[in-house]
């Protein structure tokens, strides 16, 4: 390393020139902690298998408790298990979750399980030994302003009943661009076993590749300054933990305008100078979850990687940084020239009328947003048929169990269903059953719906089902990511797509997906980082029949900010 590039780097500064080979972090070993089979006992998590056209889904989230346990949240079995990740052979429990809460997110804190269900809701530990209970705590289970806010940390963006609200965390103000993320990313709030509640404002600097993250007590003055730089342009970086040993613990990406992306954790000293990273190991045979790192009270980096059959929970290695020194990385590369599967059905393009971007949101806003009751014949018998293969997985959607006659928001998920809303609301009326999560099944008949590929099918304004390995046939590539425009697609062939509505203003992706674990099994709004999406072999994709105006969300908020929901009846 040149003395010229040395004396560039101030401390406390973290500098990440992504320009070499992977081969420097070999020094970084992983363990795994714990291995968990797919199944319902106690040495296993729900993990569906996922045949074509589906996503792999297992645990949700992971978080560390306040003595260094983990928990996970096995939203597929309906509970959240714990264990000491530094005893492998030690017990494992189960925290059964209270009836009717199906949530998609958790966070541990303050020594309090909190959970999101459309909504965050606090959950109390009741019962002995390893089988326990959670009930809602309080009345109804409130949170405060940090939790909430570390919901919106990894991706729970709305809070239910609130369609105007901003995102949970996001309080910056999104960027003047027509496409590209905001350069100022706003704050969050995070509550750190070392230093208690605190708030971190991230801001990102006009070249985009250095961020600025000040971390100040709640309520108090700034007690660190750290600084972060990437060769390529900077996705999100936020806060994840203060340890006890009052080091900073930040969760960066770095993405390249090929498309490649890394993912790393970097720890910092009290002081602020940069100690060393923990790289994440994702690659596209690690399913997607929402929340898949967690650092405990003593600074160990977990990751959950869910696979095929198994969850591991592995601590993350962690490689040291002489003072000054730069780290040596560079973003795994994604093919843009890969040819998908071909697709047995050669179907035409069909287009239902002339498609804007604007009329993409409305519609996919639509989907997410109607509401409906949920009628008798809708709901299906009771108690509703098993998957093969999996005792306690059923064909109803878990936002739907225990609504019978109720009021619920968005359009179910279902495997091979495919339609219009218009079409879709004449089938429930007409007595079909409403939503299908039983993918390892063949499509179920007499069943409404969407599954993901049909969804964004429906708001391209295709009369037909295009699957997610015939997506590339219909579209051609975004090959800078960060180029990405309302009404494109993240496609991953053979596994699941989800439509892109815009760059949230900390840096993220806000998606509209049809999802059977992500979203409870319906269409729903999500946040995700860039490089998590793109490392597990996600690729932008643009409908060629899309006009290329700039898109406004219902309601006249420029994309990338949550709008007005529409009428389900005037957009239908």
């Amino acid at each position: 390393m040149t003395s010229r590039l040395r004396s560039a780097i101030s401390v406390p500064a973290l500098a990440i020139l992504l320009a070499g080979s992977w081969a420097a972090t070999a020094l970084a070993q992983e363990k795994v902690a714990r291995s968990f089979s797919a199944g319902a006992g106690m040495s296993a998590v729900g993990v569906l298998d996922a045949p074509p056209d589906t996503e792999i889904e297992g645990p949700q989230a992971i978080s560390s408790g306040e003595n260094g346990e983990i928990y996970l949240l096995d939203q597929v079995n309906s509970r959240v298990v714990s264990f000491e990740p530094d005893k492998p052979e030690g017990l494992t429990r189960s925290l059964a979750l209270p009836a009717g809460v199906q949530p998609t997110d958790m966070v541990v804190a303050g020594g309090q399980i909190y959970v999101w269900d459309g909504k965050p809701i606090r959950l109390n530990e009741s019962g002995e030994g390893a089988t326990r209970s959670l009930a809602l705590g309080g009345a109804g289970g409130e949170v405060d302003d940090v939790a909430r806010s570390m919901f919106g940390q990894m991706g729970s963006p709305l809070v239910e009943g609130e369609p105007e609200g901003p995102l949970t965390r996001a309080i910056g103000k999104p960027g003047a661009g027509k496409s590209g993320p905001a350069r100022s990313s706003g704050q969050q709030m995070v509550a750190t076993r070392g230093k208690g509640p605190v708030s971190a404002a991230v801001s990102v600097d006009k070249t985009e590749t250095t961020a600025t993250i000040v971390v100040s007590r709640r309520g108090g003055g700034p007690i660190g300054r750290l600084t972060l730089k990437v060769r390529d342009r900077i996705g999100t970086a936020e806060l994840l933990e203060i340890d006890r040993q009052g080091r900073f613990f930040v969760m960066a990406e770095n993405i390249a305008a090929s498309g490649g992306a890394s993912s790393f954790v970097a720890r910092f000293a009290p002081s602020g100078a940069l100690e060393g990273i923990h790289e994440l190991p994702i690659n596209p045979d690690v399913a997607l979850s929402r929340r898949s790192v967690t650092v405990n009270p003593d600074g160990d980096v977990f990751f959950m990687r869910t696979r095929k059959g198994v969850v591991d929970v592995i601590g993350v290695g962690f490689m040291a940084m002489a003072k000054g020194d730069l780290v040596d990385l560079s973003p795994r590369p994604v093919d843009m020239s890969a040819v998908a599967p071909k697709d047995p059905r050669k179907q035409p393009i069909s287009a239902v009328r002339p498609l804007t971007r604007d009329q993409v949101l409305r519609t996919a806003q639509a989907f997410s947003e109607v509401r409906w009751r949920v009628t008798p014949g809708a709901y299906g018998q009771e108690p509703d048929m098993s998957c093969n293969g999996f005792n306690a997985r059923v064909r109803r959607p878990a936002f739907m169990i225990g609504k019978a006659n109720q009021e619920v928001k968005g359009i179910p998920y279902c495997w091979g269903c495919m339609g219009s809303l218009p079409q879709i609301a004449s089938r429930i009326n007409g007595g079909a059953r409403a939503g299908n999560v039983c993918t390892r099944n063949d499509p179920f008949q007499g069943v409404a719906g969407v599954d993901c590929s049909a969804f964004v099918s429906a708001t391209w304004g295709l009369s037909t089902h295009f699957t997610t390995a015939a997506i590339p046939s219909i579209t051609v590539p975004v090959a800078n990511p960060w180029d990405m425009k309302p009404g494109d697609a993240l496609n991953k062939p053979g596994s699941h797509v989800m439509l892109f509505v815009g760059f949230t203003p900390d840096r993220k992706v806000e998606v509209i997906e049809a999802s059977p674990g992500a979203c409870a099994g319906k269409v729903c709004r999500n946040v995700y980082t860039l490089a998590s999406l793109l490392a597990r072999g996600y690729t932008a994709r643009r409908y060629r029949a899309l006009t290329d105006e700039v898109a406004m969300l219902p309601g006249g908020g420029r994309a990338g900010r949550p709008g007005k929901a529409p009428s389900p009846d005037r957009d239908r």
